[in-house]
């Protein structure tokens, strides 16, 4: 490790799941994101606290969990939830650091901005003066706003890169990177991407990338037996776009459409980000450069008949996580659990500061050199009045009432049925197993530290 403060070059990505070449869909064309394994630790089993974006980034920006009452929703801010809360870029601009962000970070750009970082939360302009969908075309303009401010949930156009918002915040922060390099000092800098999110707007080349024919649907296109009424949604999100059927599953040929541009979208963030890594090789800072990429939660592509996040099935709990630490080794894979919750200790842990006390996370840095290393036999996530633990082999959620009473619960033997595809939690025979992770989620986070 260089004896000065390393970088960071922070990557949140919205609604990006482990849909990738280096966490093996060889289908993806990601290899730019793969380029940061390559360096890094890919985190298999990294577990989101909150499936809901302003929510989870909530939490891991604050190293707080969720509760009942705090980061709940998409519409979370930390400065309502959690006032004054230390936060992550906080923090490291305490310690010297010059803290900027980027595109979608924060969920709300005001919120904890003003301690959090060194000069106002950038995003592109057109986000404020036209719609955050960002639709190029026009007739898609005239769709979004005709239709509620909702077009299609798609667009194919034949532009550059940068005539998109991800393209912009790939500029403006290599702009930031040039200028970061002639002062010297230490930096925190947030890019956040905001595909692969709704609506799949991506560039032409990028759809180009993938076979029409060659796209599978979910094989698993139903509610799992035995499931809860209250593990499914009606995917509200995805139903707003225009065309979208207001109640009943997807047609094939827009479902198979709508993945088609889920990958579109994907390869065309990580281009952004290959245009981040190409300008830290060429800039000699990747040599003491932390790069921290996570997606902030999973995504639905039709599993379980969902689409969207908002649940607690591990298609949505699961989300990308790698880390690249130039000092440690490179190209390796974690198998272990780890949650969004310890993010913000890490990079504390590897840019040498002090842990702030407030922090309910645990450092995974001693998995970056040893990933095989036992570590904690849990991890926690919420929503919607369900809780859930997963552990080695078994995902379990309980849904209570305002009183505490639970209403309804799941379980799914990820060695059996990978897929969650029936709940097991009913059966007799694992009564006892039921009792035990009851016990263990009841017990909480604090009950299952490393």
């Amino acid at each position: 490790m260089s004896s000065q403060k390393p970088n960071v070059l922070f990557i949140p990505i919205d609604d990006l799941r482990p849909q990738l070449f280096c966490y093996g869909r060889e289908q993806m064309v990601s290899p730019n994101i793969d380029r940061v394994a390559h360096d890094g630790v890919v985190f298999t089993r990294s577990f989101c606290q909150v499936p809901v974006c302003g929510a989870t980034r909530a939490s891991l920006l604050s190293g707080v969990r969720p509760t009942r009452d705090r980061f709940t929703n998409y519409y979370t801010w930390v400065d309502e939830d959690l006032p004054g809360a230390l936060t992550l870029p906080e923090h490291f601009r305490n310690h010297g650091y010059v803290t900027l962000s980027n595109g979608k970070v924060f969920h709300h750009r005001e919120d904890a901005a003003e301690r959090s970082w060194s000069a106002e939360p950038w995003h592109p302009a057109g986000i404020a003066k036209e719609s955050w969908r960002n639709y190029l075309l026009p007739e898609n303009k005239a769709l979004d706003v005709a239709h509620d401010h909702r077009g299609p949930p798609f667009e194919c156009a034949d532009v550059p890169d940068n005539a998109y918002f991800d393209g912009q915040i790939a500029d403006r922060t290599i702009t930031d990177l040039r200028r970061l390099a002639k002062e010297g000092e230490p930096f925190f800098l947030a890019a956040g991407f905001i595909k692969p999110h709704l609506p799949f707007n991506a560039p032409k080349k990028y759809w180009d990338y993938y076979q029409r024919d060659e796209i599978e649907l979910a094989d698993n296109p139903f509610k799992p037996r035995g499931a809860p009424d209250a593990a499914m949604h009606n995917w509200g999100e995805l139903r707003a776009y225009f065309d979208v059927p207001k109640e009943g599953p997807l047609p094939d040929e827009m479902a198979r459409t709508l993945i088609h541009g889920y990958y579109a979208a994907t390869s065309f963030t990580d281009a952004q980000v290959g245009r981040l890594l190409d300008e830290l090789d060429a800039l000699d800072l990747r040599e003491n450069t932390v790069v921290v990429l996570w997606g902030d939660h999973g995504w639905q592509l039709g599993e379980h008949s969902l689409w969207c996040k908002h649940c607690n099935f591990e298609t949505s709990l699961n989300a990308p996580l790698i880390v690249s630490a130039p000092w440690m080794a490179g190209d390796r894979r974690c198998d272990a659990l780890v949650e969004f919750a310890d993010v913000y200790p890490t990079l504390c842990a590897l840019a040498g500061l002090p842990r702030p006390d407030h922090l309910e996370g645990t450092s995974f840095a001693p998995l970056m050199e040893e990933p095989a290393r036992p570590w904690k036999p849990a991890a926690f996530s919420r929503y919607n009045a369900g809780d859930s633990i997963r552990t080695d082999r078994h995902l379990y959620t309980e849904w209570t009432d305002d009183e505490g009473s639970l209403t309804a619960r799941m379980l799914y033997d990820h060695e059996a049925d990978p897929d969650e595809n029936v709940n097991i939690s009913e059966a007799p025979e694992n009564a006892a197993l039921v009792a035990e992770l009851s016990h263990a989620l009841h017990r909480g986070w604090e009950g299952v530290r490393p």
